[in-house]
């Protein structure tokens, strides 16, 4: 769980989350969205893997990610978990 809040405590790791929403990428890809270098966009994408919020398949030279949906499902279940009922 710690990994999780960690990566979700930065504002360029929700962004490419966001990114993922709407489908697929490569690397590249999302690094193209952003103006720092590649380099820090796999660091990155590595801590959002790492925390279980995207999934990473290897096709040759290109690695395209996405967004992990069960772990997205988890993370609701355990904050709905918190929601106290109207009496």
């Amino acid at each position: 769980m710690n990994l999780l809040f960690k990566a979700l405590n930065d504002q360029t790791r929700r962004e490419i989350l966001e990114l993922l929403r709407t489908g697929d990428l490569t690397a590249g890809e999302i690094a193209d969205r952003f103006s720092i270098s590649k380099p820090s966009i796999s660091h990155h994408l590595d801590l959002l893997r790492q925390a279980g919020l995207v999934e990473s398949v290897r096709e040759g030279q290109f690695i395209t990610y996405s967004l992990n949906s069960t772990m997205v499902d988890e993370i609701v279940k355990w904050f709905l978990q918190f929601k106290t009922k109207k009496k």
